[in-house]
């Protein structure tokens, strides 16, 4: 009877994989460093062996999960941020955007969108038109827009450094959309210091003549971007008081939303 108790008991604990549990956390220290971990770091504050430790690690790396720097200590890898636009893709932070403006602003309904960046371009997850601007440009789930010229994008620009950007733009920006975009790379690394310095980005008639867009970027758990939302108006109806409520509802709606996804802020 004692036997079969014992059974019982044990299909009720949930089983770890052991080498699957402590890659786990060691992605997780390395997430939450604030300095670049060496292999013996990862060992001892994980308390496990410098060996098992190196075969954890040199997978990790092998699945791109993990960068070996120059130096021999870690950093995460590119692989992380495929999941994590898939996570952006397969989460409610569209519905939760949506909800959360259409609840706590006074312009529901209004044009919102939520966008990932994916190499110079932002894809649009998610799309919700107001009737308003829906005559002069019409957003939608899967369409593709140069990063350089949205709201979006340039939120996400905003926190590559300015060595980046140009490395990024080795040919030059992409062709203008509007007589307003955006004209060359020095233009736009100017404009990427004025988001960093506002909290928030402008895409000033840049896709869309007549219509301005105001954005900011959702963050996950390591800080890092994982989406950005913007919301359009019509450029001719919007004054000054509306501008400053707009900025200040995206930036906290953005807030709360990269919360939600872990960020510390």
């Amino acid at each position: 009877m004692a036997e079969d108790q014992l059974d019982a008991s044990d299909i009720r604990k949930p089983t770890l994989a052991p080498a699957l549990d402590r890659g786990v956390r060691i992605l997780d220290l390395v997430a939450k460093s604030k300095t670049f971990p060496s292999l013996s770091d990862i060992a001892r504050e994980l308390g496990i062996a410098r060996s098992s430790a190196h075969v954890l690690c040199s997978t990790l790396v092998q699945l791109e999960l993990l960068i070996r720097r120059i130096d021999q200590t870690f950093q995460l890898g590119p692989h992380v941020m495929r999941w994590s636009n898939a996570f952006a893709q397969q989460s409610d932070v569209a519905t939760e955007f949506a909800s959360l403006w259409d609840r706590e602003t006074e312009l529901p309904g209004a044009t919102i969108t939520l966008s990932v960046f994916e190499g110079k371009e932002v894809v649009y997850l998610a799309a919700r038109n107001s009737t308003v601007s829906h005559s002069l440009i019409e957003f939608r789930a899967g369409m593709r827009l140069p990063a350089a010229f949205t709201a979006t994008g340039k939120a996400f620009l905003s926190h590559l450094n300015d060595f980046e950007v140009k490395r990024l733009y080795p040919d030059g920006l992409p062709k203008a959309l509007t007589s307003t975009s955006v004209q060359s790379i020095d233009q736009l690394i100017d404009e990427l210091a004025e988001v960093r310095k506002n909290g928030y980005s402008v895409d000033n008639q840049q896709v869309a003549e007549g219509i301005i867009c105001f954005g900011a970027t959702v963050l996950n758990s390591i800080n890092r971007p994982i989406a950005a939302i913007a919301v359009s108006v019509l450029a001719e109806t919007l004054s000054l008081s509306d501008r400053s409520q707009i900025i200040s509802d995206v930036q906290r709606i953005a807030c709360q939303l990269s919360r939600r996804m872990g960020a510390e802020l």
